[in-house]
C-alpha cells in the first residue's frame, strides 16, 4: 500500500511540477508516494496521509481539487492533510488566502490554511486568451521558489517520520 498521496489540479502544469517536487522530497525520506491529478482520485482510503494542491486563478482553486476535498472530507478528517496552492506572479510574493469554500473544507478536515507558492506564466505554457496575453506582459515568468517548496516538503516528511 502506498503511504502518501500528492494530488494536484493544474491548468498549465506548473502546480503538477510542484507536486512532483514535493513527492520527490518525501520519497527521499523513505516514503512511498503516488502523484495523481486530483480529477483521477476517487478515494483517499488507501493512503495514510494526503497532500492536495491547486493552481490559484483569480482567487479560485481548480474545481477538481475542491471536488476531491468534498468527496473525501470524512476520510481526510482521519488522516494528516496538507494543502498548497500556486499562482501568485511577481517578485513580491504575499501568501494568498484560500477561497472560502476551501477554508471551510480545510477546517472540516483539520488542515491548516494552504501554503502559497509562486506561480509560473510563460508564453510556452500559457493556455487561454487571457493567460497568453499576460504571458507576454510584465508579470510573465517563473516565480516558484524551489528552495521554499523543498523546505515545506522536508517539514512534511519529518512530521510523517515522527508519526510512524
Amino acid at each position: 500500500m502506498t503511504e502518501i498521496l500528492v494530488a494536484y489540479a493544474t491548468k498549465m502544469s506548473g502546480t503538477r511540477e510542484i507536486a512532483e517536487a514535493i513527492a520527490a522530497r518525501i520519497r527521499a525520506s523513505s516514503h512511498e508516494v503516488d502523484v495523481l491529478d486530483a480529477a483521477d482520485v476517487r478515494s483517499v482510503l488507501p493512503y495514510k496521509a494526503v497532500i492536495v494542491g491547486s493552481a490559484l486563478y483569480a482567487g479560485r482553486w481548480r474545481p477538481e481539487a475542491v471536488k476531491l476535498l468534498q468527496r473525501n472530507a470524512d476520510l481526510l478528517a482521519r488522516r494528516p492533510v496538507w494543502l498548497f496552492h500556486s499562482g501568485p506572479l511577481g517578485t513580491e510574493q504575499v501568501p494568498q488566502r484560500a477561497p472560502r469554500k476551501v477554508r471551510d473544507l480545510a477546517a472540516r478536515i483539520g488542515a491548516d490554511e494552504p501554503k502559497t507558492f509562486g506561480g509560473r506564466l510563460t508564453p510556452q505554457t500559457a493556455v487561454g486568451f487571457f493567460a497568453k496575453k499576460m504571458a507576454n506582459g510584465p508579470m510573465a515568468g517563473d516565480y516558484r521558489d524551489w528552495d521554499e517548496i523543498e523546505l515545506w516538503a522536508y517539514e512534511i516528511a519529518q512530521q510523517l517520520v515522527s508519526a510512524r
